[in-house]
């Protein structure tokens, strides 16, 4: 191992090499002096030109950091990756049609690199079928120019399967807290895991150079064995940043690297609005026992309802990032959780999602078609990408989809426990055609699960092909505030019901009394002690 400067480290790479970085969202264990420092070089020297730039979740600040700092022109020749929407620059670069892009789905992008550490032919998977990742449906091409197939379509047993292809790996960069002399890494201050090893393992299957961006450098043989995550056989280089930051937005927040943890009332709460009023009629569908997923959007706040609602304990809270039990984050240090109980790397996680192991999915929905399929990948001018939509959407038992009915400055008022919409928003999200299927309704409901829409107004699910409305809320006209409003005819549940009354309301509902009294989700153990 040697240790080097990020501008060396920058200077590793060659034009057309492909490029792996780590990290998640927010700065989250994001090699960010490195990817710094390759900008740099390429704004003064035009090199390196025409990467592949790959990483598994959307790295960013939503401005010029992360893969942002890729967008140049010439320096992509293409882009693999889950989530563009944490750099915008590149949905730009997308857009223009400048590069290959490509959004898998984000349990894909982890979980392959262990199949590329170990030689295989790629990730066997029937996660991404029947959505636009399935090679008959785009294969998950964002650009014109993106023409490769990067998924196929094959049979095993008589059933459909999808294989995503290995990538070829040039300089890996990836990131820890601590190194030592002879390259060891441990994490103790990150606050997520990824999917370091396998990286790793990866780039020295393929003699690729491994980069890791540490905080501080430690004496050989003073590092305990156990945190170390990235054995030291595995990195070339070591590049020492002793300002690196624990995420964009947080210096270091010891919460979340699970060092100690923190007083509930500490939990940030949601203002009352229409945000916080989807996020706890979404809430009202957790069962005491449940184990869940909070995804992107308006959906993390369910924990911070949780927390309100003082049922953190009765309920397992999750995100794809590896982390089990407590309350995942909202905001910009969204994908980090503070007070969990475990934390695996994120491949095992989506081993766990894509295995049926969540009760509960609670995602966002940015349009909805009158089949119940939903699209949050791309909008005209908009390519959002996928992040775990489609491996917790396509797995979990039960979905519950979160959004406001409208988009684009809908605002609301609650008096006398109603709504009333002040001002609609610019554009229903229930429209009559969506540009990529996401969730395909009917082969969920084909497997035997089904999803509940969740908006501030009115309450659906998708049952026998076509959407159905079985809550409304009170005050809201069903005509003039909801059918009036959206580019199909739902189905009317003959049971309409009118949404609870403490929705609209300011103090907290009392849920730890009714998931208290509910039947638990608890599974029975697959043998008994006599």
């Amino acid at each position: 191992m040697q240790v080097i400067t990020a501008e060396q480290a920058a200077a590793l790479i060659r034009s057309g090499d492909s490029v792996l970085v780590s990290g998640s969202g927010g700065g989250h264990a994001v090699p960010e002096a490195i990817l710094e420092a390759v900008e740099a070089r390429f704004v003064q020297t035009g090199n390196p030109r025409d990467l592949c730039l790959i990483h598994a979740v959307g790295l960013g600040d939503r401005a010029k950091k992360g893969a942002a700092r890729f967008a140049h022109h010439g320096m992509l020749r293409r882009s693999i990756t889950s989530a563009l929407v944490d750099s915008p620059p590149l949905i730009d670069v997308a857009l223009r049609d400048e590069m290959e892009s490509y959004t898998l789905p984000q349990g894909v992008l982890a979980q392959i690199m262990r199949d590329m550490a170990a030689g295989r032919p790629g990730l066997i998977t029937r996660t991404g079928l029947h959505s636009f990742v399935d090679p008959r449906h785009g294969g998950g091409r964002q650009s014109a120019r993106a023409r490769e197939d990067l998924v196929e379509l094959i049979a095993i047993g008589g059933e459909e399967w999808l294989r995503f292809k290995p990538f070829a790996l040039d300089v890996v960069l990836l990131r820890g807290t601590t190194a030592d002399e002879d390259g060891n890494i441990t994490m103790e201050q990150e606050a997520v895991p990824c999917e370091m090893i396998s990286c790793a393992q990866a780039a020295r299957r393929q003699g690729a150079a491994v980069v890791v961006q540490v905080k501080r450098l430690a004496r050989r043989g003073t590092l305990p064995p156990r945190l170390v995550k990235i054995p030291g056989i595995l990195v070339d280089y070591v590049v020492i940043d002793p300002t690196q930051r624990q995420t964009y937005h947080t210096d270091y927040n010891a919460s979340y690297a699970g060092e100690l943890r923190v007083p509930l009332d500490g939990l940030r709460r949601l203002p009352f609005d229409h945000r916080k009023i989807i996020a706890r009629r979404a809430a009202m569908e957790l069962v005491a026992g449940a184990v869940c997923n909070l995804g992107a959007g308006i959906s993390t706040g369910i924990s911070a309802i949780a927390a309100e609602e003082d049922i953190l304990d009765l309920i397992v809270l999750t995100n794809e990032q590896g982390f089990i039990g407590g309350a995942p984050l909202t905001g910009p240090d969204s994908g980090a959780a503070q007070n969990y109980d475990a934390v695996v790397d994120q491949p095992y996680q989506f081993d766990f999602y894509d295995g049926g192991g969540l009760d509960v999915a609670f995602l966002s929905a940015a349009e909805v078609d009158p089949a119940g399929n939903v699209n949050i990948s791309r909008f005209g001018s908009k390519i959002v990408g996928i992040g775990g939509f489609i491996n917790i959407s396509q797995n979990a038992r039960k979905v519950v989809f979160s959004g406001t009915f409208s988009a684009g400055g809908l605002a609301v008022a609650c008096e006398n426990g109603a709504l009333r919409i002040v001002t609609e928003g610019r554009h229903s999200k229930f429209v009559g055609r969506i540009e990529q299927v996401c969730y395909n309704a009917t082969f969920a409901e084909q497997e035997g699960r089904w999803a509940l829409f969740v908006t501030e107004r009115g309450v659906f699910r998708a049952t026998g092909g076509r959407l159905e409305l079985i809550e409304i809320a009170p005050g809201i006209d069903l005509q003039r505030d909801i059918l009036d409003r959206m580019a199909f005819q739902p189905g009317i549940s003959r049971s309409l019901r009118t949404m609870d009354a403490r929705l609209f309301q300011p103090q907290p509902m009392g849920l730890r009394a009714e998931l208290e009294a509910r039947p638990s989700h608890a599974r029975a153990p697959r043998r008994t002690v006599a």
